[in-house]
């Protein structure tokens, strides 16, 4: 096919198809234009580097899937091996064919997920002597994201009839230019996620991994880009792997020829893939993006999200979660007298926690015995259903499929379905082990029974839950690891109730955010952003998860107003500011709560109600604050007529007053009302002299002076926030 130049959103790439390597990428960044097809060949042409002492006589140019018999001494795409041969491979290609985004009618192209297509690219190749083939695929979305992947099959080989191949691993990269020069990702921990660290590129491979299959530590994002890249400027490059279970994400820099890439696949433990003659193993979707800024970068991603056909359509609705109010104590009073608060505050949706199930009446038994605890609930659930229901509200319910507790009536039928190796049994979490869904009959029985509980009641969401690592995961059958198994069961599992049970949401919930990646989010319709629910630790964490997923996809609970998890205690406006930009909740036991706050509570839920729309879907807009103590973000509608901004104090600042603040993404040519949005309009010692003297009337300025001069805000106490409403006159 030769030079094949791919263009969506301002965003380029290059793609060397000629001779019989794998492909190359000449270009993967801002938009080239229309080029000629002569000057396609020119820019492979000055790509190809020089030959230096010390090297290979013929140069390297860099594949999608690096080959070390071409020479590259880097991290290898295709690792493993038959029987200690075929240790290397040496592809060639025997096929490619492009897409250019258009169906025999016309019309514009859809992925297999119904994301608006500009262009695709598949290539088969064939390594003879390995036995091997390959297949890539790489997707050019509307919105300019790129995905690519890559599968192998063994072909066998004539002298070694019926040999397998064992996978190691499976690694697609792109390239970086050497202007990317800083390194961005993030880490953490439970209750506290997405945390960035920020560095150099340094020679050698920067490799984030994650190996119990979920990832508080895990970067959902791995970003690169010129030194200082910010949300607005620098051009900067980022990749995420769009898989559930172990993970590989890495930032290389091969030398001595300085060569630097973004490449992950899936993490595979030894033996974990073994392909027999004509079995294949395709690896997970590897997303890319590009921008100027990272706003830009990120907002490819939510594009891309919201316009496939899972994407949830409806309003966002405000739920209760009744965990942190309740734990294991399902009182009916108690849980009926929630949800009386629930609806007189204006929330939508009910969820019952852990605990409702046999057995359960701590976190150490019961778990797996899908069956309504008797002894609590002799009525099953039908009155909380029915009550609930009864005021309106949907009613949600908690399930943790992939996990058992070793004291549970499963597990003493079925010890056989618990994930371990033959020989000995991995160190409890949580008090519990994970059920092995590889396994047909304990496949079959979560299903069974959750299928049974979603028929009976009327239940629209379902808290998918996931507390504990994968550690020592094997697989009683076979002795052989068994993550990548369990990780396509739990797929299975999730798709088929979907499918019996099309109008229920589910929601990923991994101990909090631990499994919030986009191969989950194809069976979701939310994830549980963090078990922290402390509105300052969340400032973080959705900071760093909302480059990746929109407001809409992420769960953001009002939570009580001291925190279970840190012990801090914030007034109500900043929690529930801080929630007003997700998908909002609360986690909170609202019997507790005085007049005023419920009061309070009821303005800010129909705040949510009233603006959900632009919130859930305008632009996510990030400030790059001058004062490290102030945060700046908000939403802009995409058509730039209207604005939702908050100014957070996060802690005290060496500068008082605060100084000015831009806001950038609006409408230059256009002037805007800016006033307070209440009741996110609430300041510190009641106002006075505390307040900016426009604050009371409001003020109209263009939206090139609103981002070139910005507005004065109000003095702040640290842990809070205002909201400011920007609408175009």
């Amino acid at each position: 096919m030769g030079i094949v130049h791919l263009r969506a959103a301002g965003v380029s790439l290059v793609l060397d198809t000629t001779g019989p390597e794998l492909p190359r990428v000449v270009h993967w960044g801002a938009d080239l234009g229309e080029l000629p097809e002569a000057e396609l060949a020119e820019l492979v042409r000055v790509s190809v580097q020089p030959l230096t002492g010390g090297t290979a006589d013929e140069p390297y140019r860099l594949s999608v899937v690096p080959e070390m018999t071409a020479g590259w001494l880097g991290t290898p795409g295709l690792s493993g091996h038959r029987g200690g041969t075929a240790f290397s491979s040496a592809f060639v290609t025997t096929g490619v064919e492009v897409d250019a985004g258009r169906d025999a009618d016309g019309s514009t192209a859809t992925a297999e997920d119904g994301a608006p297509l500009a262009a695709s690219v598949t290539v088969e190749a064939e390594d003879e002597a390995a036995g091997l083939r390959l297949a890539w695929r790489l997707e050019l979305l509307a919105d300019g994201l790129l995905r690519h992947r890559a599968g192998v099959t063994n072909l066998g080989v004539e002298h070694q009839a019926g040999s397998p191949f064992d996978l190691s691993g499976l690694d697609v990269v792109l390239p970086l230019p050497r202007e990317a020069r800083e390194i961005l990702d993030f880490t953490g921990r439970h209750l506290r996620e997405r945390s960035p660290q920020r560095h150099e590129f340094t020679a050698g491979t920067h490799l984030r991994e994650t190996r119990r299959a979920r990832a508080h530590d895990g970067t959902l994002l791995l970003l690169a880009g010129e030194p200082g890249f910010s949300y607005a400027a620098g051009e900067v490059w980022g990749t995420h792997v769009a898989w559930s279970g172990n993970v590989r994400t890495f930032a290389e820099q091969e030398m001595p020829s300085g060569r630097r890439l973004l490449g992950g696949g899936e993490l595979l433990l030894p033996g974990e893939v073994r392909l027999e003659v004509g079995e294949s193993y395709e690896g997970p979707w590897v997303y890319a993006s590009y921008g100027r800024g990272i706003n830009e970068l990120s907002r490819r991603f939510h594009d891309f999200l919201r316009s496939r056909d899972s994407h949830p359509r409806g309003p966002r609705k405000a739920l209760i979660n009744v965990w942190e109010a309740v734990y294991f104590d399902h009182s009916l009073p108690k849980l009926v007298a929630l949800a009386d608060a629930a609806a007189s505050v204006g929330l939508e949706r009910y969820v019952l926690d852990d605990g409702w199930f046999r057995g359960r009446r701590t976190d150490n038994a019961g778990l797996g015995d899908w069956y309504v605890d008797e002894g609590v609930w002799p009525d099953g659930l039908h009155p909380i259903v029915d009550h609930v229901t009864g005021l309106g509200l949907e009613f949600g319910l908690w399930f943790e499929p992939e996990m058992v507790n070793e004291d549970s009536d499963v597990a003493r039928a079925h010890p056989e379905w618990i994930l371990r190796t033959p020989h000995r049994m991995p160190p409890p979490a949580r008090q519990q082990q994970v059920l092995d869904l590889t396994v047909p009959q304990a496949w079959q029985y979560v299903y069974d029974r959750m299928h049974a509980i979603l028929s009976e009641y009327r239940i629209s969401f379902v808290k998918w839950d996931f507390n504990r690592d994968l550690v020592d995961a094997g697989r009683q059958a076979t002795g052989s690891a068994g993550y990548h198994e369990q990780t396509l069961a739990t797929y299975r599992l999730l798709r088929a109730l979907r499918a019996a049970h099309p109008d229920v949401e589910f929601e990923s919930c991994a101990g909090g955010g631990g499994r919030a990646d986009l191969g989950i989010l194809a069976l979701t319709d939310r994830i549980w952003t963090s078990d922290c629910i402390d509105p300052l630790e969340r400032q973080t964490i959705e900071a760093g998860t909302g480059l990746l997923l929109p407001p809409e996809l992420m769960g953001s609970h009002i939570a009580s107003p001291h925190s279970h998890t840190t012990g801090r205690r914030h007034d109500l406006s900043f929690r529930a500011a801080t929630a007003m930009f997700g998908h909002l909740g609360v986690e909170w036991d609202l019997t507790s709560a005085s007049e005023a706050d419920l009061a309070e509570l009821g303005s800010w839920v129909a705040a949510y109600k009233e603006h959900r729309d632009l919130l859930h879907g305008g632009d996510v807009l990030r400030v790059d604050s001058p004062d490290p103590a102030i945060r700046v973000h908000g939403v802009v509608a995409e058509d730039g007529g209207e604005a939702i901004v908050a100014v957070v104090q996060l802690t005290t600042s060496a500068h008082h007053p605060p100084g000015r603040v831009r806001i950038p993404g609006l409408d230059p040519e256009r002037t805007y009302r800016v006033r307070p949005l209440a009741p996110g309009d609430r300041i510190p010692g009641g106002g006075g002299s505390w307040a900016p003297a426009w604050w009371p009337e409001g003020a109209r300025l263009s939206g090139r002076s609103l981002a070139e001069v910005g507005v004065q805000v109000p003095l702040q106490h640290p842990e809070h926030s205002v909201l400011l409403h920007l609408v175009a006159q």
